[in-house]
């Protein structure tokens, strides 16, 4: 499978290898090399769809499941199955086929016509019938509403032949010393037919006589000296548009409500046109061919979509309705296929082409000249490589030589022994540059236009982002940040275009000033609120740590009786005996202690512990308590009374009076 990109068209060509083999390579390697590109890429879609040496005309029935393909040499009809993707039958003639028509919606009716002015009518079982035209034949077409075939040829007789009756009806006569085309409209069954001398003249078969042509040769360019451009080809889309394809490469579109085109394609080859036909699928593509090229173009505007381009002859041409798969008769023994997915989607028939085409997009595929390469006289000269020229090691191509890749390599490594190293410093060079960049600080770009209010912009950024810190994001939402009006592409002429400068001396811009202070003004009032409630909120937080701190220290204190005894028992250090004095258990001094904060009561606390507390003589020499162990064992010696009074208050009692003074 070879895959080409025109105007970014993907074209992948089904008949062929991935890569021609160079014309300079040997024999015995470009036969192995052959012989492996085509076990390994070729994709036979459908077996044995080729003539033995050229093939000529190719169509499809009209349900879809089988092609037909004359070609020779010796003259013959195949019939393939595309259900089954394989030959189905195979017919000889004893003369070239000239055109093919298929009647029914199957195999089962086909007509043929011949180089020695016979045609023949097959049935699904063979040769049914066969009839010679009084003149030479070049192109027939079908009535289906009358059973009458149509033909014109080398004669100014168009020829009349009712399938019904058996039997030549009377040829309608014509001015034009002969025709080259003709077609029926599958509308209204207008009869259109192209003369030698480039007029279309259209008929009517209900009452055989000419209701109107045009002279085509008078829009051509012709380039073939004092002989009029002919009409080689017709092909209608409706009812009403209509295609000539001229001998001397023009297309010609026509509404036949008017005499003259309403455009005009050149294939710029000054070959005739063989075949037009309208793509199904995509409405606004046609596809035309000639002897050298197959363009597929916009009937609209006249721009190509991609062209194909096989290097042999042109026959004729098959696009399978409603898909991107495109097959092409020409002068050697293969068809060519190729498949445009932008054209569509693969038949139904042969789905998987869309995912090994696939495949291939995500894989990039090796080619023959890998093994090579190309150097200029320059490049054998700073490789000390000139001797070779001459000789089998170096392969003379356009301004240059291809080498072996492997001798390349050893030329190289001799010529550069430093490379390496060369190499190696540069991409330490690299590293480093960029883990500078990522560590310094990028500086804001200020533009040149506006600069003022971009600073200003990106100041209240600054500041809206603070604030959302320490609000953690609560109305950040409702904010539009500065960024997104200095990166917004519909802002961008304000700091871009000098048209767009703010004039401060203006008129207009004085009558809004004060305006626009007083609102600046504001905005700095609402900021210093905001602040402020910060602030508040900031120093709530902080009491609120302090006063989570304050009940780890109640729990400590409300701690029951037999945790008391516990803890008694495990200490490791001896107990704090406290002297309290006689008398301090008087009503009243229990009233001043329940009136204190609980700060006050713990620094009153330790005051009497310095001055009334003794350590036990056996305890010298033990280690010292924690903090927390001696605060719980003070507070454990105080007033019974007091303690179990403290222990019975609330918690929200004991909170508000934190606040006491």
């Amino acid at each position: 499978m070879q895959v080409t990109n025109v105007n970014d068209v993907r074209v992948y060509n089904l008949t062929c290898g991935q890569q021609a083999a160079p014309e300079w390579m040997d024999d015995t390697k470009k036969k192995k090399s052959k012989k492996e590109t085509d076990d390994k890429q070729r994709i036979e879609l459908i077996q044995g769809f080729e003539m033995p040496m050229l093939s000529n005309s190719i169509s499809m029935t009209r349900d879809g499941q089988y092609i037909f393909v004359t070609g020779s040499y010796k003259p013959r009809v195949r019939c393939y199955d595309v259900n089954e993707l394989s030959l189905k039958f195979e017919r000889c003639f004893d003369h070239e086929c000239i055109q093919m028509k298929i009647l029914s919606e199957d195999y089962s009716k086909i007509v043929f016509m011949h180089a020695n002015r016979y045609i023949e009518f097959h049935s699904q079982v063979g040769n049914y019938h066969t009839i010679r035209t009084p003149k030479q034949g070049r192109q027939f077409d079908y009535r289906y509403s009358s059973c009458d075939l149509y033909c014109v040829g080398a004669t100014n007789e168009i020829y009349r032949f009712n399938l019904e009756q058996g039997q030549f009806l009377e040829p309608i006569s014509s001015k034009s010393p002969g025709f080259n085309t003709c077609q029926f409209n599958p509308e209204h069954e207008l009869f259109a037919c192209g003369s030698v001398e480039g007029v279309l003249e259209c008929y009517d078969p209900r009452a055989r006589s000419l209701v109107g042509q045009i002279d085509c040769a008078v829009f051509a360019n012709s380039n073939s000296g004092n002989s009029l451009p002919a009409i080689s080809c017709l092909k209608f889309k409706d009812a009403l548009n209509l295609s000539v394809g001229t001998s001397t490469g023009q297309i010609l579109l026509f509404d036949i409500r008017s005499n003259k085109p309403y455009f005009i394609k050149d294939h710029n080859y000054n070959l005739p046109i063989k075949r037009i036909d309208f793509h199904t699928q995509n409405d606004d593509y046609i596809l035309s061919i000639d002897k050298k090229i197959c363009k597929i173009w916009n009937r609209h505007t006249g721009k190509n979509l991609t062209s194909l381009e096989p290097g042999t002859p042109l026959n004729d041409m098959l696009n399978i309705p409603g898909s991107g798969l495109i097959c092409l008769t020409n002068d050697s023994p293969k068809i060519f296929v190729y498949y445009i997915p932008t054209l569509g989607n693969a038949p139904k028939w042969c789905t998987f082409l869309d995912n090994i085409t696939e495949e291939l997009e995500e894989k990039p595929a090796d080619t023959v000249y890998d093994d090579y390469k190309f150097l200029t006289l320059k490049d054998l000269d700073t490789l000390g490589l000139s001797h070779l020229i001459g000789s089998d090691l170096l392969r003379a191509y356009m301004h240059g030589y291809f080498m072996d890749i492997r001798l390349y390599n050893q030329a190289k490594t001799v010529a550069e022994p430093f490379a390496f190293a060369e190499y190696r410093k540069k991409k330490l060079r690299q590293k480093i540059d960029e883990k500078r960049e990522r560590s310094r600080v990028p500086l804001p770009i200020v533009p040149t236009v506006n600069k003022d209010l971009a600073e200003k912009l990106r100041h209240d950024e600054d500041e809206t982002t603070t604030k959302n810190k320490k609000k953690k994001a609560k109305n950040a939402e409702d904010k539009i940040s500065a960024s997104s009006v200095l990166k917004d592409s519909r802002f961008q002429s304000l700091f871009t275009n000098p048209d767009m400068q703010i004039d401060v001396n203006h008129d207009a811009f004085k009558n809004i000033a004060p305006l626009v202070s007083r609102l600046n003004k504001q905005t700095a009032v609402e900021e210093d609120v905001e602040s402020m409630e910060n602030g508040d909120e900031n120093e709530d937080y902080d009491d609120g740590e302090g006063n989570d701190e304050e009940d780890d220290l109640m729990d400590d204190i409300l701690t029951s009786d037999e945790d008391e005894v516990d803890e008694k028992k495990a200490a490791v250090t001896p107990r704090r005996t406290k002297l309290v004095p006689v008398g301090a258990e008087d009503e009243g001094d229990q009233e001043t202690l329940r009136s204190l904060s609980f700060s006050e009561r713990a620094r009153r606390t330790a005051d009497s512990d310095k001055s009334t507390t003794f350590t036990h003589p056996s305890a010298t020499n033990k280690s010292p308590t924690s903090t927390k162990e001696k605060r719980r064992k003070r507070n454990t010696d105080d007033d019974d009374d007091h303690r179990r009074n403290v222990r019975r208050a609330p918690r929200g009692r004991m909170n508000s009076r934190r606040g006491e003074p």
